[in-house]
């Protein structure tokens, strides 16, 4: 369907402010695709090349969970450009809507950090047991756990689409557990497989928690969601992820095998670190995407992309490191495919809904006026 100037351009939800819909309303409908292209190439690029660099540091013989845990959220300074560089949000609404305290968003941004810390701690430890491609298979269940959570937490309706998905997805993820021909990296043993598809497992029910608290804490208590405000969100519980990783690194001991896991490190030093620079730098170009699709179109359309972006995962990792691509892991992801489908048709049913009410509110508006 073809849209006007006139027409809403995006599938706008209902939590998005005033502010930021007259913000997109003035961009024509090709410089809004552009956005949401670039947000969603620096998402999908950013979050398959964290996941390869993340595998490839320890197939060269690094073994530190905690170093990293830490970089996934170290680079977070590389999103102060974004917040310094674009203009400021103005919302009319500010005088309506009183602001949380200092006290409140600082528990806020604690709690939700911590838990943050402790969820890539998990993917960390299962990227270490598991190939690139059957890490990045089981992550794809987080779109499932994330209906769930929904649900329970964020009042969202469970459909025969959502249900479907959730099942789907689940049997998805079973598959990769029950296959014997993992093609797992060498020197890992089943135990050691299993424990990291558990923690895998887990992190991504953590993530998808995580998703629903962020999106209750903006319903509930900040009360807006603009670009500033949810890229505020990012630094602040990246500071303190951060700092308990940093914690986690000294309190176990890792720190001192640092320098001689630098030193014999498959491709150099030099490599070494510059394999930890990068997986920094592009978790943070992956978050910058996140946030972007999260401004300019839903916090539910940038959790789908981050799902799809799982799919380019396994491929790449077929690609760059050789991973063995079985028939169960094809029919996996063949699974995880379709159960994407299925929660992204709902969820362009429900905002197809949404557009036609907001249509209808506008029109008898307009005849009220006449």
């Amino acid at each position: 369907m073809e849209v006007t100037d006139n027409e809403e351009p995006i599938l706008n939800k209902v939590e998005n402010t005033v502010a930021l819909q007259s913000l997109l309303f003035k961009l024509q409908r090709w410089q809004w695709w552009l956005l949401v292209a670039i947000n969603i190439f620096f998402l999908v690029a950013g979050q398959s090349a964290a996941v390869l660099l993340g595998r490839f540091y320890y197939d060269q013989g690094g073994n530190s969970k905690w170093i990293a845990t830490v970089i996934q959220t170290a680079g977070f300074p590389i999103l102060f450009i974004p917040l310094f560089l674009l203009p400021s949000d103005k919302e009319p609404l500010a005088s309506y809507t009183s602001s949380p305290s200092v006290r409140t968003l600082a528990s806020i941004y604690l709690v939700l950090g911590v838990i943050i810390a402790g969820d890539n701690y998990l993917y960390s430890l299962g990227l270490s047991y598991l190939s690139a491609s059957t890490y990045s298979l089981i992550c794809a269940s987080q779109l499932a756990f994330n209906a769930v959570f929904s649900y329970f937490i964020n009042s969202q309706k469970f459909t025969a689409l959502i249900l479907n998905s959730v099942i789907i997805l689940s049997f998805s993820s079973a598959l990769i557990a029950v296959n014997d021909d993992s093609g797992g990296p060498s020197g890992v043993s089943k135990w050691k497989y299993f424990l990291g598809f558990l923690a895998t497992l887990g992190a991504s029910a953590i993530y998808s928690l995580l998703l629903s608290l962020m999106q209750l804490s903006f319903q509930k208590v900040i009360k807006k969601e603009t670009f500033s405000v949810v890229l505020e969100m990012q630094i602040f519980t990246s500071i303190v992820a951060t700092c308990v990783s940093v914690a986690g690194l000294f309190a176990s001991g890792e720190w001192k095998t640092l320098h001689g896991e630098m030193q014999s490190f498959g491709k150099g030093s030099v490599s070494y670190v510059l394999t930890l620079v990068w997986t920094a730098v592009t978790w943070q170009v992956c978050s910058v995407g996140v946030v972007g699709l999260i401004f300019v179109v839903s916090s539910l359309f940038s959790n789908v992309i981050s799902t799809v972006a799982l799919a380019v995962s396994p491929i790449a990792a077929v690609i760059v490191f050789h991973d063995k691509m079985n028939g169960v892991k094809i029919i996996a992801m063949l699974l995880a495919v379709w159960g994407f489908a299925s929660y992204t048709y709902q969820n362009y049913l429900d905002d197809s809904k949404l557009r036609k009410a907001q249509s209808n509110v506008t029109e008898t508006r307009n005849n009220s006026v006449c």
